[in-house]
């Protein structure tokens, strides 16, 4: 059994990873006993505890409220907060980054986001496609469909605000995945979530670049960090932590690419994984 001093923070993402799975997108959720790791971990032996995931502020707040969080990259890395006691939903959704430097938001021009969806919508005019900012949706489509919570604007693109965006939507069918790719400018990366959303994002938001963020801040070096999760867009963070944690449930690629397996998510498998090797 490794020793519980070995890593000084633990890093998790939430959906498929440390939430258990329900019928709706709304209806997935953490444990008392995933919580109560947590804190123990936390509060009682000094490690580290943040949240990498892709989620908005919207509807990931509500676990980061209930735990220790010392850090939490949003929206897959478009929005990190390095000191979450000192924000709350308002700051955090107002796109305007406090002097004090606790978060970052690392995104792309809206007016270069609708260039863009206006260039594939000419190629592709039925492709579900939107831009996230603010933790608001401006959509082709009533995103109610998939997140019932939400908070989106219908558009054409060309009444969006102006600001910095987080990412671009896309829910192509199977069919048009061939025809997308290459209308991909080189400006932006993609990466898909749960097999079915495509994001384009700055090349620099992703969970691997906030990791790097989050041991720089916190001083702590890459091998004394775990991270947990189990979709392809956690690949890269699994890489470069010290321990590289897939839940039993994780995409295939994502089970090859890891250090270790857990349990499954629905078994509270992160928790499994802190108990045993924190000795709690």
């Amino acid at each position: 059994m490794m020793s519980d001093e070995r890593f000084r923070m633990i890093v998790a993402d939430l959906d498929g990873t440390l939430l258990h799975d329900g019928d709706t997108f709304e209806r997935r959720f953490i444990t008392e006993r995933t919580i109560r790791t947590i804190i123990r971990m936390h509060d009682d032996l000094g490690v580290k505890f943040a949240i990498a995931t892709a989620r908005p502020v919207s509807t990931a707040m509500r676990f980061v409220s209930r735990l220790p969080v010392d850090a939490c990259v949003y929206l897959n890395g478009a929005l990190v907060d390095f000191d979450p006691a000192r924000s709350n939903e308002r700051m955090l959704t107002s796109g305007q980054m406090p002097d004090d430097g606790h978060l970052m938001k690392i995104g792309f021009p809206s007016r270069r986001a609708c260039e863009v969806c206006r260039t594939i919508l000419d190629v592709l005019p039925d492709v579900r496609i939107g831009i996230v900012m603010n933790d608001v949706r401006y959509t082709n489509f009533d995103v109610r469909t998939m997140w019932k919570t939400q908070s989106f604007r219908y558009t054409d693109f060309t009444d969006v605000p102006d600001g910095i965006a987080d990412k671009i939507i896309i829910l192509p069918q199977a069919e048009q995945w061939d025809v997308l790719r290459p209308l991909i400018p080189s400006d932006f990366t993609v990466s898909i979530s749960e097999g079915v959303m495509w994001m384009l994002m700055n090349p620099s938001a992703n969970k691997e670049h906030a990791l790097n963020l989050l041991g720089e801040r916190m001083h702590i070096p890459m091998d004394s960090i775990a991270s947990f999760g189990d979709d392809l867009i956690d690949v890269r963070m699994l890489e470069l932590s010290g321990r590289g944690v897939a839940v039993a449930n994780a995409n295939p690629r994502v089970l090859a690419i890891a250090d270790e397996i857990c349990p499954a998510n629905n078994e509270d498998g992160v928790a499994q994984w802190i108990e045993r090797n924190f000795n709690l």
